[in-house]
């Protein structure tokens, strides 16, 4: 028994030590790193306790960052979930040459984020981008800047969001629609129910699971987003799309303020803990209301 124990903890042992170099590791450091004023260009470092956690919160920008996350995460997440289920619905038909659409909806997931980021900032161009081109081929005067106009910034950011996480999700959904026994659509048929019905009545119960799962993942996704921002906005315009990683980035690297940005990492691991504790309440509630 004990030989056996020790072959699984051989077998074990690289994901381990990957895990600990490059993940708890680091997080432990960046902990101790929230308690001290940090100046990186001097070398320089003092105990300060929770204070940068208290600056954290006195600072306006910094819950305007937050604010900016959980927008962004409440615009995104249905509006990905919905697209991708949509998508998948569609992939799912016993057609002739469907799976090479399932390749093509999932190039974006393994595209270099930095090349799709810079694709759509020529997607949203003011005056030769496509979206302004076709508005313009329909008809529609003038042109729209779409990065640098607060109104649209963050819906931008949404919607390529949307397109990037396609893949992923509706690869989930497909598994979990294949996973629906077809015997229930059958039955449905036979008691006259119709397609809308029995996508509301058994489709989207039987991919509960799925849904939560794909929702949580999202979520945390969202409230992480950080390269499209960078390469897009830079926080703007006027901090409307300066979200938490951006701002952490910004106070660690630009500001260097290695200290507080710890601390903010910290809040936002919180910020996400809590969110994913209420979906999971929410899905719990959820099922025990499905079986009464």
């Amino acid at each position: 028994m004990r030989r056996r124990n020790a072959e699984g903890w051989f077998f074990l042992a690289p994901a381990f030590i990957h895990l600990c170099v490059f993940a708890l590791i680091p997080i432990g450091f960046a902990l101790y790193l929230s308690f001290f004023k940090v100046n990186l260009i001097r070398g320089e470092q003092s105990f300060v306790g929770l204070q940068n956690y208290s600056l954290a919160f006195a600072e306006e920008s910094f819950l305007n960052a937050l604010w900016n996350s959980a927008k962004f995460a409440l615009m995104s997440v249905p509006f990905g979930l919905a697209i991708a289920l949509a998508v998948a619905i569609l992939v799912n038909q016993k057609l002739k040459g469907i799976t090479i659409f399932r390749t093509i909806y999932y190039i974006p997931a393994i595209s270099s984020g930095v090349a799709i980021a810079m694709l759509w900032i020529y997607v949203f161009l003011p005056e030769s981008g496509m979206i302004n081109t076709f508005l313009k081929s329909l008809g529609f005067s003038g042109s729209t800047d779409f990065l640098n106009n607060v109104t649209w910034a963050m819906p931008a950011l949404v919607f390529m969001s949307a397109w990037t996480g396609l893949g992923p999700r509706m690869v989930l959904f497909l598994a979990g629609l294949v996973g629906i026994p077809p015997s229930l659509y059958e039955a449905a048929d036979l008691d006259g129910c119709s397609k809308w019905h029995a996508f509301w009545r058994i489709t989207l119960p039987m991919l509960a699971p799925t849904t939560f799962f794909v929702g949580v993942t999202s979520t945390i996704s969202a409230f992480q987003v950080f390269t499209p921002v960078y390469l897009m906005t830079k926080g703007g315009p006027d901090s409307s799309t300066d979200v938490v990683g951006y701002h952490i980035y910004t106070e660690a690297w630009v500001n260097f303020n290695t200290g507080i940005a710890a601390a903010k990492s910290f809040v936002l691991l919180v910020a996400i803990a809590l969110v994913a504790a209420f979906q999971f309440r929410l899905m719990r509630s959820g099922r025990e209301g499905y079986a009464g």
